[in-house]
Formats: structure tokens, C-alpha cells, sequence
């Protein structure tokens, strides 16, 4: 395919000046001049340089990746449809929908921004985690930079030792048990061949104790409402995840919250002012 560099350089300039700050979760700020939002604003959210932005809409510069193309349509919280036509309009084939897709709806997209004071995140259903809030990476690091197999969880659970202890350990013979239903339902779902086939084959082959709970061919385990944390600098809170669920993407938003006035509620007040910065 061809580069549109014309209709692409409208196109983002149309959706552009459609947004206003507080629908990507910005700051209103002072009087502003431009209609929507600014070049370098735009270019923040999708993670890349104002002027490499700026050449896109002025129809110059190099043809932007699939990876950029992709990272341009989140940041301007696009949907389904939009993104598949910005994909052509930069000569790329647009990626596939479905249980695959990294593309985060602008729904929950909504949502997630206006979250500033909550520990929340975006996951697949093989727990890969899409975007946090601040204080979600406040209370369980950055999940998001994991790469290959160790996005999920699931395969974290049983391969990285550190995972668990994020978990209160009286949890952990119940999550073992949870991660593997869940990846078991999900790889008879999406049929051999899919990811979680692909991930259940991996664990198979490198982690004995999820070869015996996989052998007991347990499914509909399901989380529990309430989640047992170990913070490094906080210790123990104990929270409550609602799920947010997007059936198209397959993606959820968890959204983690304390009784107001218990322990962990305080203790959550104080993350979000140390936020990822040691204690000591």
C-alpha cells in the first residue's frame, strides 16, 4: 500500500482539533489559542517528538511505522474503525481485531484518564497489562514493560519468583490455581494455535508445579473481589477490584480501591504522594 500523505495529514489534523484536553485526561490549563489540542500535546500522548508529529501533518518526513501508526491512534483515542483507516492512510494494513488487539477502546481509554487518585489498569485476557494510572504503577511497578511471554501474569506467576511477592502469600495456592483455569479456558476458547495455547505449551514445558494443577483440568475459578497486596514500602493493603470489561477487545479496566478510613485507604493516600520513590 501507498502513503496517503494528504489525507493523512488531514485526518489527524481533523482529530486533533476535535479533542479537548479533558477528554485525553489533561489539564484544562489557561486560555488557549488553538482549537483542540496542540501539536506538542498530541505528541506526548503518543510518545514521540513534537516536530516528528508536526512533519505528519504538514506532509513531510519519513513513512511512519506500523509501530508509530499504532502508538498515534491510542494517543488520539480512536476507535476501531479510525484506526484501521489511519493504518491505510500511512500505507499499512490495518491490524487484526479481536482477543489479539493492543488497541485500547476509547471508552475505556475515558475511564483509565480520569483515574488520577486510583490504582487502575488496562489487561488482555492473558493478563498482559495495556496502560496503568500512576498509581497503579505506584502499587505494583510498571507492568507495561514486560516484553514476549512475560507480558502475562499468568506466565509471570510461575516464571519470575518477584511476581508473587506482590501477593499476600495466603493467596498464592489460590491464584496458582486461578491462573491456570483462566489459561486453560481461555486457550480452549481461541483454539491451538493462539497465544494462550501457545503460552500454556511454554509452561508446560518449564514449570512442574503448573504441569500438576494443569492436570487437574480445573476451570471457572474466578478472582476474588478483594486482593491482598504486599506493598515494598507500605506492607499489607487489602483492596477491592471492580472489572470494567470490554467483549469486543476482550481487554478489562480494574479499578483497585479501599474502604474509605481503614488502613489501606490511609496507606493509599500516602502512595499516591510518595508514588514509586522509596520511604527511606
Amino acid at each position: 500500500m501507498v502513503i496517503d500523505r494528504t489525507g493523512l495529514a488531514e485526518f489527524l489534523r481533523r482529530r486533533r482539533e476535535s479533542l479537548q484536553p479533558t477528554d485525553v485526561g489533561l489539564p484544562l490549563g489557561q486560555r488557549r489559542r488553538t482549537r483542540g489540542l496542540r501539536r506538542e500535546e498530541v505528541a506526548a500522548l503518543c510518545h514521540m517528538s513534537t516536530d516528528y508529529y508536526s512533519r505528519l501533518e504538514r506532509e513531510r518526513g519519513p513513512q511512519p511505522s506500523e509501530q508509530m501508526i499504532a502508538s498515534i491512534a491510542q494517543g488520539l483515542h480512536l476507535s476501531l474503525d479510525e484506526r484501521d483507516h489511519l493504518f491505510r492512510l500511512a500505507g499499512h494494513n490495518p491490524p487484526t481485531h479481536g482477543p489479539v488487539s493492543t488497541h485500547i477502546s476509547p471508552g475505556l481509554l475515558r475511564i483509565l484518564d480520569r483515574l488520577h487518585d486510583t490504582p487502575a489498569e488496562v489487561v488482555t485476557e492473558l493478563g498482559e497489562t495495556l496502560r496503568q494510572t500512576a498509581l497503579g504503577v505506584a502499587l505494583t511497578g510498571d507492568t507495561t514493560s514486560y516484553s514476549g511471554p512475560a507480558r502475562s501474569i499468568g506466565y509471570r506467576w510461575f516464571t519470575d519468583p518477584a511476581t508473587r511477592q506482590l501477593y499476600a502469600p495466603d493467596d498464592h495456592p489460590f491464584l496458582t490455581r486461578m491462573f491456570v483455569s483462566g489459561l486453560r479456558e481461555v486457550a480452549t476458547l481461541r483454539g491451538p494455535g493462539s497465544r494462550a495455547a501457545h503460552l500454556a505449551d511454554l509452561l508446560l514445558a518449564q514449570s512442574e508445579e503448573f504441569r500438576q494443577v494443569w492436570n487437574d483440568h480445573e476451570v471457572g475459578i474466578r478472582p476474588n473481589e478483594v486482593k491482598y497486596f504486599i506493598h515494598p514500602e507500605l506492607g499489607a493493603l487489602e483492596l477491592t477490584c471492580q472489572r470494567l470489561v470490554d467483549p469486543d477487545q476482550a481487554h478489562s479496566l480494574l479499578v483497585y480501591t479501599a474502604i474509605p478510613g481503614s488502613e489501606s485507604y490511609e496507606k493509599l493516600q500516602l502512595l499516591s504522594v510518595i508514588g514509586t520513590q522509596p520511604l527511606r
